[in-house]
């Protein structure tokens, strides 16, 4: 039922058997947390810096007592050339329900570790309670859900019986979430011996982020947020316009693109009418039947990613014309989450403080109608998962005076730079910038944000130079072939 427990063992050298024994109720009563260094049998070959790797065990529920513990994996990148004036950097992943170490290496192989990661200062990465690679994965396997929501009725359905599945064998999903991920980031700094620490994360990472800020900031020094969602902003609601802007500007920037203009002379409307199909009902092309929810869900996966932008609009011809190639692709990609983590976040943090009576689209707005339907089916699954009364707290905007720089894409479905500017002016030390032609995760993305967020955690209290943004790539390029 609890699916990998095995894939931590290759990683990080125990057996699976023993870290279910340490997250199981009785295995080890109620304690504090405790960091066991593990060996890192990953392949990090070709990666410059030393990773040093083990777990952190916390109790799933603090103060209850019930014997529950979580396990989460844990690497230390060290610095190539350590400056004993700056702290290590703690990293929060996105998702919820994604995870870090699995794509550590790959990630320290290219331009992130080279210009970025652990060049001075120590980075540490660790998979959030629920994610993969954690004990207990709250995965549900085949179960179609991204961002926009539960791709079908049937995935919900799914889903539902998937919360109820792991609330049966005793797993206390009102435990997995934001609150509690910014007390994991606190035991694990104790366990390390850590005094301060810098913060870093990115995507649903700075929703994480903003947590810690609030509930659990001891020891923070700055903070880096980079593609932000706060915590007082809706997913759901509004989630329809967000994807249809972003995607709007994507091909307003086509037209202004001589080369992406000749192929795609109107990409726009060629969504327009494709979607428009859809929206009548389940289209059949080459043998498979597609939904407005898939078509939708294309949109959400497809303007995230850098490449998947820049295709847009010669995968909207290529559906206008029938082919369909690009959006089966990524459907056999789409549910890369641990779903029912995914869930108990949104399920306590989110949901509860939105209506789905208003996830809706303009009516002339095809685009935005795609994904009313994946958007509301959070509500319905979200009133089956046993999560626990929300608190009002975590619907309210995050102020502090923690030295902060928030970074935003300039094409992103999900979180819209409007967003982080706004979030930024409640902060007395902080500093907004946008990357521009960016997508989602400036950070990978941009080497010029890659030197901002280095340049701001050398000196947190300075005005950060974001002139660099200037120098990189003035257009979008487009794929045309």
């Amino acid at each position: 039922m609890l699916r990998r427990l095995s894939a931590f063992a290759p990683l990080f050298g125990m057996a699976a058997s023993a870290l279910w024994a340490l997250a199981s109720p009785g295995a080890v009563q109620a304690a504090p947390a405790a960091y066991r260094a593990a060996p890192c049998t990953g392949d990090f070959s070709g990666v410059a810096q030393k990773v040093e790797c083990g777990f952190l065990i916390v109790d799933e529920a603090r103060g209850a007592n019930t014997g529950r513990r979580v396990v989460l994996p844990v690497a230390v990148v060290k610095a190539l050339h350590p400056d004993p004036a700056l702290p290590p950097v703690i990293y929060l992943h996105g998702g919820p329900g994604g995870s870090t170490i699995q794509s550590l290496a790959r990630a320290l192989r290219g331009p992130v570790g080279h210009e970025l990661v652990a060049q001075d200062q120590d980075w540490i990465f660790f998979d959030q309670r629920g994610s993969k690679l954690a004990v207990p994965e709250l995965d549900c396997g085949e179960a179609d859900l991204n961002d926009a929501g539960p791709l079908s009725d049937a995935a919900a359905d799914t889903l539902k019986a998937c919360g109820e599945r792991f609330a049966a064998v005793g797993v206390d999903l009102s435990r997995y979430n934001s609150a509690e991920v910014a007390q994991d980031v606190q035991d694990l700094r104790t366990a390390l011996g850590i005094g301060r620490f810098d913060l870093f994360g990115v995507s649903y990472g700075t929703r994480v982020g903003f947590a810690v800020i609030a509930h659990a900031p001891q020891g923070v020094r700055a903070v880096v947020l980079d593609s932000v969602w706060p915590a007082n902003i809706d997913w759901a609601v509004g989630g329809p316009q967000m994807i249809s802007s972003a995607a709007k500007a994507i091909f307003a920037r086509c037209e202004a693109d001589p080369a992406c203009h000749a192929a795609y002379p109107d990409p726009q409307a060629d969504l327009d009418t494709v979607a428009a199909g859809f929206l009548a009902g389940p289209v059949t092309a080459q043998g498979r039947t597609y939904t407005a929810s898939d078509l939708g869900g294309f949109l959400m996966d497809t303007i995230y990613d850098a490449e998947g932008a820049r295709s847009l609009p010669r995968d909207v011809h290529a559906f206008a014309s029938g082919d369909f190639s690009a959006l089966n692709a990524q459907m056999a990609e789409r549910s890369g989450y641990a779903e029912a983590q995914h869930l108990a976040f949104l399920c306590k943090e989110r949901i509860p403080f939105e209506d789905e009576a208003k996830v809706t689209a303009d009516p002339g707005d095809r685009i935005g109608q795609l994904t009313v339907a994946s958007f509301r089916r959070y509500f319905n699954v979200c009133a089956a998962y046993p999560v626990g009364p929300a608190d009002p707290v975590e619907n309210q905007p995050v102020s502090s005076d923690i030295p902060t720089l928030f970074l935003s894409a300039q094409f992103d479905p999900g979180c819209p730079p409007e967003l982080a500017k706004a979030a930024a002016a409640r902060f007395s030390h902080g500093q907004f910038a946008m990357a521009p032609n960016t997508t989602h995760g400036v950070y990978r993305n941009s080497p010029c944000g890659r030197r901002v967020i280095r340049a701001f955690l050398a000196n947190p209290n300075a005005q950060v130079d974001t002139t660099c943004f200037q120098r990189e790539p003035a257009s979008f390029t487009f794929a045309t072939r």
